[in-house]
């Protein structure tokens, strides 16, 4: 068989995994566009971010059926992002040229983050049972980078970027070992919640140590910055930056973003302009005295979930300047688009899409 360069990728994966055709089938939502431009749902909280706004432009569902929706990575030479659905234990392939909506890897290992490398190559977090970082080669074989660190099993691998030196860097919290949701429970081997490098030599190096669940990570555009989620942050969550050293340390820690009491950080990432565009969504907090429903006393969330859900964009200082919103939890995204300019956004359900005026930093 002869495979064209656009069509290496799908063989790729259902080489690497046994791969399930046809359409995804699960939960899903009708969703309704604003039919007015400019759409509503995408709000301006600082005059600089007029400028990231096509005024034309409008939220789109493209594709629904997941259960918890998770690091989307785009593949510009076959037009199509790959998104997890975590709880299903899949990844899912959204086409651009066609709309189809397919599973393309099953079972997965729970993976959670993706990222394409500088070769194109998907590079997956296995979040569950394997935890482990792979590589899945042009050829459909799977290659493992890491899965102990100092003869230990890693915990449960997140969020992961690849810079332009080649190494890979990921974040390694407890999710897909807490519970049976995203995978199965088990006992950490680690002593702590580590940001790991994985070196072009393949040695895997813990350069951050001190972040209770770090999550989300992504560089800035001249990559001197290293941005991390700290899912369990002190007294919210919060984005810390770290200055990159030449050797591949970090240093520096500064707390760049700290969300509301009842905002929710999670997968993001930085454009040209070095602005973070970050998942947001209610972080599940109770307020401190329940109301009456019904006759019953129920304690409700802090903050109304369709008042945060969305995507919540940061200027480089950590001012927030625009918010999406989204009828969904946002959890990840990524731009693509042949233009670069297309905002996916992994939201529970579903996958939305945005064109914006900015293109993601490379």
């Amino acid at each position: 068989m002869i495979l064209s360069r656009r069509g290496m990728l799908s063989a790729a994966l259902s080489g690497a995994a046994l791969a399930i055709s046809g359409q995804a089938k699960a939960q899903s939502f009708a969703f309704k566009p604003n039919q007015r431009y400019p759409d509503p749902a995408v709000e301006i909280l600082d005059p600089s971010f007029a400028k990231y706004r096509l005024y034309s432009s409008t939220v789109e569902q493209v594709a629904s059926g997941m259960r918890w929706a998770e690091g989307p990575v785009y593949f510009p030479e076959e037009r199509c992002v790959l998104v997890s659905d975590i709880p299903n234990n899949r990844i899912m392939k959204y086409s651009e040229d066609d709309g189809s909506f397919t599973v393309v890897r099953s079972p997965s290992n729970y993976a959670n983050g993706n990222t394409r490398d500088r070769q194109g190559r998907l590079v997956s977090c296995e979040h569950s049972v394997t935890r482990r970082i792979t590589r899945t080669e042009k050829n459909g074989t799977v290659t493992v980078l890491a899965d102990s660190f100092e003869g230990k099993r890693l915990n449960a691998p997140n969020d992961i970027v690849v810079k332009s030196d080649d190494t890979i860097w990921f974040t390694d919290p407890l999710f897909g070992i807490n519970g049976n949701w995203e995978g199965f429970k088990a006992k950490s081997e680690q002593a702590s919640t580590n940001v790991f490098r994985i070196g072009t030599d393949g040695k895997l190096t813990a350069v951050i140590t001190d972040l209770v669940n770090p999550n989300g990570l992504a560089f800035s555009p001249d990559e001197k910055k290293l941005y991390v989620v700290e899912w369990k942050g002190t007294p919210n969550r919060s984005i810390w930056s770290y200055d990159v050293n030449a050797d591949g340390t970090v240093g520096n820690k500064t707390k760049l973003i700290d969300a509301a009491d009842q905002g929710s950080l999670d997968g993001f990432r930085v454009d040209r302009d070095g602005n973070l565009w970050c998942g947001w969504g209610s972080n599940g907090a109770l307020a401190s005295e329940p109301v009456d429903v019904n006759g019953r006393k129920v304690f409700p969330l802090k903050g109304k979930s369709e008042d945060l859900d969305g995507v919540m964009v940061f200027n480089p200082q950590g001012k927030p300047i625009g918010f999406i919103r989204l009828p969904e939890r946002c959890a990840n995204l990524t731009f693509g688009g042949p233009k670069n300019n297309r905002l996916y956004m992994a939201a529970s359900h579903s996958l939305y899409a945005l064109y914006v005026e900015t293109e993601g930093a490379v």
